[in-house]
């Protein structure tokens, strides 16, 4: 009897470990060990279910971990994206229109969560290492959740580096985005990471306290 307990909890001992095997270390775990901020310019482009590009930008992208992000496209901006560590903000010039979300259901199954941290992404995730192409290596991701604003991303990495990221959304629509100028771990002005709304901007929603 005591053999048999004792052989029991071996092997229960040993599934543990089989499992913590298998979930294989990636080029992002690897990017994200000891990442406190990151920030970078980019390169966007939209290219639609057909393979017409669709759009064409550029823009900076910051991020301070836990949580926060600064994303700005085009110039004037055109659009800001903030998440202040509660609240998801999005500002578009065009639409004059300020929408605002809580930060924690908002952000949850998009892919800047796989950058800003604050959760554990394999509990949201499948992550999997892709073989090297044009110098990069590569992971691949999918939301495990279907309520995911995308389908699918590719990430690829120079090193400790981000270089690029493809992101494929439930309609096909593929964006591309191409860093560079990019900094790891410096120290970023507290002020980025607050929004302040346009006096003439449409406020939609309602901001957590």
């Amino acid at each position: 009897m005591q053999r048999r307990f004792f052989a029991a909890l071996v092997a229960t001992a040993l599934l543990g470990v089989s499992e913590a095997f298998a979930q294989t270390v990636t080029a992002l775990d690897r990017y994200l060990d000891g990442l406190s901020s990151w920030q970078a310019e980019f390169a966007q482009t939209v290219v639609d279910s057909r393979g017409k590009q669709r759009v064409a930008e550029t823009g900076r992208f910051i991020v301070r971990r836990p949580g926060q992000f600064r994303w700005e496209t085009g110039s004037g901006p055109a659009q800001i994206m903030v998440a202040d560590g509660r609240n998801l903000w999005f500002y578009d010039r065009d639409l004059e229109q300020v929408t605002v979300k809580p930060a924690r259901s908002a952000l949850t199954a998009t892919p800047a969560m796989l950058l800003v941290g604050g959760v554990n992404l394999r509990d949201h995730f499948e992550m999997t290492n892709l073989p090297k192409s044009i110098g990069l290596d590569w992971v691949a991701v999918k939301p495990r959740g279907a309520d995911a604003e995308f389908r699918s991303a590719r990430l690829g990495f120079a090193g400790n580096d981000l270089r690029r990221m493809e992101i494929e959304d439930k309609l096909g629509q593929k964006t591309i985005l191409v860093f560079s100028k990019t900094l790891r771990n410096v120290a970023i002005a507290a002020d980025t990471f607050v929004f302040q709304s346009p006096p003439d901007a449409d406020l939609i929603g309602t901001p957590v306290p």
